[in-house]
């Protein structure tokens, strides 16, 4: 959807991000499962990610928005909704949302959870921005938050060494500037992906039993190749039409900000796009796959590195299970 000839437009106002202090290393990976650094490093670009040993992932979004709050004085009974981007709940309701607004006392606020796995902090940006753009509120809070370790399993060589926990708040808010904030869109989705990438158990179709337990159907299951496949091509594609129905040259853009999955697809999707190397933001090496979490985590480490400036034209780029993808063009709003 290209710039909304609405009165208002959708902006980052405020940020916050939480991490778990414990580290898992490749080092450690090594001790568990048959692989090693040079492997793990080539094939993803991963070197640590972040574990929450105790909690859930209500904690990490807690700890983002507590994070926002310090940051940027924000009175959290002036927050109209939120959304919480997870494909891990702290249980199947009530929806997270409601707990985090419950730990922090929020009453004023209403929300629910929404689940597209590694899309879904675009998708979620999609509903704040349709929700402020249509007047109906004037700040909405969205929560990329994911504790993957907890349907990870770590006998599984391959998919292990993937993921780590973070949680992170982004708070958009109303302005009647028409050139900043959220300023266009394209998202998808192909369920006949849904059978390369899934967890199997839990849900409606296969209810917890000690034979889904047993065969470990509580945890991730992914084609690696397959998916592989299909995100590189996805991916690259909606970010170069992003910048074409914009009409962004590689120089208009200041930074792809991608999910990161893959260090070979982020690259994929740099080349597609025709930008350099120092225009795209990359943090996977410290914090692996945090699913809904990567590309707000990616604003916030940039931005408090110095590298992210008002103004800066922003291309978000995702794909996950689904499959779900999709290219949002954001004008950063914060000085």
């Amino acid at each position: 959807m290209p710039v909304s000839e609405t009165k208002y437009n959708a902006k980052i106002s405020a940020f916050g991000k939480f991490l778990p202090e414990t580290v898992y290393d490749n080092a450690y990976f090594e001790k568990i499962v048959d692989t090693n650094d040079e492997w793990i490093v080539s094939r993803t670009g991963i070197k640590e990610r972040r574990i929450l040993e105790n909690g859930a992932t209500s904690d990490l979004g807690v700890g983002a928005i507590q994070d926002m709050v310090k940051r940027f004085n924000i009175d959290l009974d002036t927050i109209d909704v939120m959304i919480v981007a997870t494909v891990t709940p702290d249980m199947l309701f009530p929806a997270t949302a409601c707990v985090i607004m419950d730990k922090l006392g929020m009453k004023k606020t209403w929300g629910y959870d929404i689940l597209a796995a590694c899309s879904s902090f675009l998708f979620a940006t999609s509903q704040a921005r349709s929700f402020i753009e249509a007047g109906t509120y004037k700040r909405v809070l969205v929560i990329g938050a994911d504790k993957m370790s907890s349907i990870t399993d770590y006998t599984d060589r391959n998919n292990c060494i993937l993921f780590g926990d973070a949680g992170t708040a982004i708070l958009y808010e109303r302005t009647e500037d028409k050139n900043d904030g959220v300023l266009d869109e394209t998202l998808y989705c192909d369920g006949s992906g849904g059978k390369y990438l899934y967890m199997l158990g839990g849900g409606s179709l296969n209810p917890p039993t000690h034979e889904t337990v047993d065969k470990k159907m509580h945890y991730i299951y992914q084609d690696g190749k397959a998916v592989f496949k299909v995100a590189v091509i996805g991916m690259a594609d909606v970010s170069f039409e992003i910048m074409k129905r914009n009409n962004l040259k590689p120089e208009d853009v200041a930074f792809l900000v991608p999910h990161q999955a893959n260090l070979r697809i982020i690259d994929a999707t740099r080349k597609r796009m025709g930008v350099d190397n120092s225009k795209v933001m990359i943090n996977i090496d410290k914090y692996g796959n945090t699913t809904a979490a990567t590309i707000p985590l990616c604003l916030i480490d940039y931005y408090d590195m110095g590298k992210l400036k008002k103004g800066d034209n922003l291309v978000l780029s995702s794909f996950g299970a689904g499959y779900t993808w999709g290219g949002i063009y954001l004008k950063w709003s914060i000085d």
